[in-house]
């Protein structure tokens, strides 16, 4: 496994290194042969610090975890936690998640665009009656999933949403953390009876 470690607003001393390098790969190993790529960066914030960790353990796959503390050895300790509790988890699907697809497409491409939330009044108006304004685009790929696949990756990546076709029925579907801690399920293709009515 490929591992990076970066340091923000603070310089990662060897000690540091050392210690993120020895437990990481050890804790991934434990759930996973052969994660390709893995990435650390400690952030100081404040009097405390904050880890931010990123394993791509498969296509598409990756699992991330983040974790605040005074120290910054606690931090990544309290991050790698998370990483190894959602191996954990979900270590038999993960393992066995592409036995049994049908050989359709595993993914779509469209264009993906990042607007720009900060309008002055007079781009307010403007985008209001036009477009909002858009700061970048790019193409991205929309994952072809069960459910279960979807929610599942929701949570290893510790995303508040995902956006995926549904393998079931081919239509775009969306899952997402509600406030209330349950799972909501957008499915596009199962119209309400009354909706031709």
């Amino acid at each position: 496994m490929q591992l990076s470690v970066h340091g923000k607003q603070i310089n990662i001393g060897d000690a540091l290194r050392g210690h993120i390098e020895e437990n990481l790969p050890a804790v991934v190993s434990k759930y996973f042969d052969n994660p390709t790529d893995a990435h650390v960066t400690v952030t100081r914030e404040g009097k405390g610090f904050k880890a931010d960790i990123s394993v791509h353990v498969g296509k598409g796959i990756i699992v991330q975890s983040h974790a605040s503390s005074e120290d910054a050895y606690a931090a990544f300790d309290t991050a790698t936690v998370h990483i190894a509790k959602r191996l954990r988890r979900y270590k038999r699907r993960l393992r066995d998640h592409h036995r049994g697809r049908e050989e359709k497409p595993s993914s779509i491409e469209v264009q993906q665009f990042v607007l720009d939330p900060q309008l002055e009044a007079e781009e307010e108006q403007q985008a209001t009656e036009e477009q909002p304004l858009i700061v970048a685009e790019m193409a991205t790929q929309i994952e072809r999933l069960s459910v279960s696949e979807a929610v599942m990756r929701m949570d290893l990546s510790g995303q508040p949403a995902l956006l995926f076709h549904n393998s079931a029925n081919d239509a775009i579907n969306l899952v997402y953390l509600r406030s209330d801690g349950n799972i909501g399920w957008i499915d596009t293709n199962a119209a309400p009876e009354n909706a031709n009515s």
